[in-house]
């Protein structure tokens, strides 16, 4: 895409879109092009259709995935090309909700075992422990740990949010070996591999868990946005209000949170059920 794909950066970043978004949306607008070998200066609204049922029919691409196409070529066309009439006749897929999977504790100690290294299990403890998403975890820097107020700072959170959780001993604890071994000299608390500029790869957090998830024997889907779901179950499990969660969570809309009501299991056992009254009062 050449000088469009600088300008569409350039216009992404004026708009303090994250570096992790920009990517996927340059990413799928260069698929885009080049499924069709030309430029989308070239390509009209029709094109774009056929190329997100491609998507849908074709590859089979799950809705979320190409509701993520989408915005990217919403993006393209109404900002950077300026052809916002085009831009609202293109379509999304409606996203059914899924039953999130969570893991007991039990299974996340066995993981936690398993990780090969101290620096694997003081990455997914910083997870498990703060509820962060891996991109997080891994943006962390050093002086975001507050080891005297016992707090961890999310500095890039989504949508650019930031914001201050609690610090547990355990996770203290796990960071402290993690330094005493690999003395990481900073800025970022998981470097790159390598010398690498930056924080950790999320590819390679990903990696470690499912090696681990296996030797462990657990057989759910281990990722790193299952321990952030089992966190955030696990709270309300412990009773913490749903409040607290969304803000502990870094959700810009309690919505996003009710979810977690739904897997549940302890609140689900501790529910009355209104058949279960009938009789006990007076007639």
């Amino acid at each position: 895409m050449g000088i469009l794909e600088a300008k569409l950066r350039r216009d992404m970043g004026l708009r303090g879109m994250r570096p992790n978004t920009i990517e996927t949306y340059v990413r799928c607008c260069r698929r885009f092009a080049g499924h069709f070998r030309r430029s989308p200066l070239e390509l009209t609204f029709g094109d774009v259709r056929a190329y997100l049922e491609r998507l849908r029919v074709v590859e089979q691409k799950a809705p979320r995935t190409i509701n993520v196409y989408a915005a990217a070529l919403v993006w393209l066309y109404g900002e950077t090309l300026g052809r916002r009439a085009e831009v609202q006749r293109i379509p999304r897929l409606r996203v059914r909700e899924k039953l999130t999977e969570v893991l007991d504790a039990g299974e996340i100690g066995k993981v936690l075992t398993a990780l090969s290294n101290e620096r694997q299990r003081a990455i997914v403890l910083v997870m498990y422990g703060a509820g962060l998403r891996v991109g997080e975890a891994c943006a962390l820097r050093i002086d975001d740990i507050d080891a005297k107020r016992m707090q961890i700072r999310v500095s890039e959170g989504k949508g650019g949010r930031q914001r201050l959780l609690p610090l547990s001993a355990r996770v203290l604890e796990a960071l402290r070996a993690y330094f005493r071994r690999y003395r990481p000299k900073g800025p970022y608390l998981f470097p790159g591999r390598g010398g690498r500029d930056g924080g950790l790869r999320r590819e390679a957090v990903q990696k470690a868990l499912a090696i681990a998830a296996r030797k462990a024997g657990v057989r759910k889907h281990v990722t790193p946005h299952i321990l952030r779901h089992s966190f955030a179950t696990h709270l309300l499990e412990l009773g913490t209000d749903l409040r607290t969660v969304q803000v502990l969570l870094g959700h810009a809309s309690i919505r996003s949170t009710t979810r977690y009501l739904h897997v549940s299991q302890a609140r689900l056992a501790k529910v009355t059920l209104p058949v279960d009254t009938l009789g006990a009062q007076p007639g």
